[in-house]
């Protein structure tokens, strides 16, 4: 009776895992640039004394979907979509360098180009700084060019480039905050191949459709666990009855 109630336990504990990580795709359905997370069921040995043969199903995740969300244009200047393969290279709130896909840009009340969740974006030389201007322009290789104010269009000044990298994916971990770092604290060179798309945004790559599936299947796989730990209950009540009238 233990060792049913302990396996169906186990099951439902990490059935909740697994709907943790799927629910959390699911809510970055329209976050940009968004990597879904990746996970499957393992069957893992139990250690220990005891049969040999005994095995948990344990929900491992395997890494990050890294491949590409639609794009959908914007047509919004400090919008910009990664052409193909490649990562933006910003600045992680401890201060090391990171990648991402996001390209929905701003400009704090600082003068720093930052995403849309406020890790600023890196240049050749640290961080992107835009001076005043009228206009601001964002090339297919990450050059930003601005019109300074009070002057015409033909005086268009370059100020930074974009640290544009394309590191292996399989070298890659996401991070608790959604951004992707390198191991062992290495940083990416830049890369001339990796391009830009202005007034354009890349969308999560979440399939919403394959997402749903997988939560109404772990729900009904969870409840059937607990199900299994009521019938362990109720068989155990009916044999202490039955011990009781004996």
């Amino acid at each position: 009776m233990d060792e049913m109630i302990y396996i169906a336990m186990t099951g439902a504990k990490q059935t909740e895992y697994a709907q943790a990580i799927n629910s959390n795709n699911l809510a970055n359905v329209s976050t940009t640039g968004f990597r879904a997370d990746l996970h499957s069921f393992s069957s893992v040995p139990i250690d220990g004394p005891g049969v040999e043969t005994r095995i948990n199903a344990v929900v491992e995740s395997y890494g990050t979907d890294f491949s590409e969300g639609p794009i959908a244009n914007t047509g919004r200047d400090l919008d910009v979509a990664v052409s193909g393969a490649g990562f933006i290279a910003v600045q992680a709130p401890d201060g090391s360098e990171a990648y991402t896909r996001a390209g929905d840009l701003r400009v704090e009340s600082g003068g720093l180009l930052s995403t849309g969740a406020g890790h600023l974006v890196l240049g050749d030389g640290g961080p992107v700084a835009i001076p005043p201007n009228s206009s601001l322009l964002i090339g297919r290789d990450g050059t930003i060019s601005i019109q300074p104010i009070g002057q015409g269009p033909e005086t268009l000044a370059i100020v930074d480039r974009i640290k544009l990298a394309n590191p292996d994916v399989a070298l890659l971990k996401k991070g608790t905050d959604g951004l992707l770092r390198l191991g062992d604290d290495e940083i990416a060179d830049a890369d001339a191949s990796v391009t830009l798309i202005s007034g354009a945004l890349e969308q999560s790559n979440v399939n919403v459709a394959k997402t749903l599936v997988n939560m109404i299947e772990l729900a009904r796989q969870y409840e059937m666990q607990v199900n299994v730990i009521k019938t362990s209950e109720e068989n155990a009540d009916t044999a202490a009855q039955m011990m009781r009238l004996g």
